[in-house]
This record gives C-alpha cells, structure tokens and sequence, in this order.
C-alpha cells in the first residue's frame, strides 16, 4: 500500500504537534512514519539531536539533514515529520519543491501561534531541543515563528491551524485533506 501514494510531510515549529500527529497519522493510513530528526541524528552517528548538534553545530546538522530528506524521499508512500529548521538546511527547499513538483509529496504547515507554542513546550523536555537563537527555547518562540511562517506558508500545500484544537480533531482535520 505504502508504495505508490506521494509522501505526506508535516512542517512547522518545535511544539506544533509533527511527530506526535505524524506518528497518529501514519498510524490510521497504514502508512510508515519517519522522524527526520531522529534520522538526521543517526546520520551523524548521534543518539539525540541535542548530541548531534553540540558535536557538529548548526551548520553540520543542516547539511546532514538534507541528506537525510534526500535518503527519506526515495520511498513513497510514507509520513514524515520534518524537523522545524529542515526546509532552512541548505538545498533542503529546492528538494521540497521538486518531490512536490513531481507529485512525490504532499506538503503540510501545522501551523501554531507563539501562545500555543509556549505553552506546549513549558510542558515538554526540552533536553533534545536545542537553541536556535542562543536564547532558551521559550523566550525564541516569537523570533524563530516570525522568520518561518512566511517560508512554510509559501512551501505548504496546505496550512492546518492547530491553535486550540485537541489531536483527535487535527487528525481528522489532516485525514480529510489527505482524501481530496
């Protein structure tokens, strides 16, 4: 079943639900999940991300993540829950924008606002997340979300606004726009 439908690939920020509704998501299609930043990690012989960045920094985990979109998009058929900076890494979008180009993958922006965000990662371990700005992750919420909104959107195939809605609800939300 998995190898003819395109990929489904979920962006957005840290905290905006990708590897949680990815996993249900796969889950309910029958459909393989791959988590991009746990890929990336092992890519670079790292058990966590936060390993993977303290030994290669920033620019050495976006060039590895790039290779490791390149290796996920060879199949089909799969769920994927990109890692929030995977459309920055270098030559990352153009990959995007040709699976989709070529029908490979459908593109979706789970997209939540600062408020949400804050308050998803206040609750969460945020050992494995590293900063993106030099501040902590809460406080670079609003800056980090200012500079991508703009580039997810024009990416997405679809934006799924997550604000205020429980997983049950975003999951048929996405079921539904995967039908059409």
């Amino acid at each position: 079943m998995t190898g003819h439908y395109p990929n489904v690939l979920l962006i957005g920020l840290r905290g905006s639900g990708k590897t949680t509704l990815g996993r249900l998501l796969a889950e309910k299609l029958h459909r393989p999940f791959v988590d991009m930043d746990d890929r990336t990690a092992a890519l670079l012989g790292a058990d966590s991300v936060a390993e993977a960045w303290a030994k290669h920094h920033e620019s050495g985990f976006r060039q590895a993540e790039t290779r490791a979109l390149k290796k996920i998009l060879v199949n089909l058929g799969q769920v994927v829950a990109l890692g929030g900076g995977t459309p920055t890494a270098p030559g990352a979008r153009n990959i995007l924008l040709e699976s989709q180009a070529d029908g490979k993958s459908r593109i979706i922006y789970l997209r939540a606002g600062a408020h949400t965000l804050r308050e998803r990662l206040k609750s969460a371990d945020l050992t494995d997340r590293p900063s993106l700005t030099g501040t902590d992750t809460i406080t670079e919420i609003d800056l980090v979300l200012a500079q991508r909104d703009g580039p997810y959107r024009t990416l997405a195939d679809e934006v799924v606004k997550v604000d205020g809605l429980s997983e049950s609800t975003v999951l048929r939300e996405l079921t539904t726009l995967l039908r059409q």
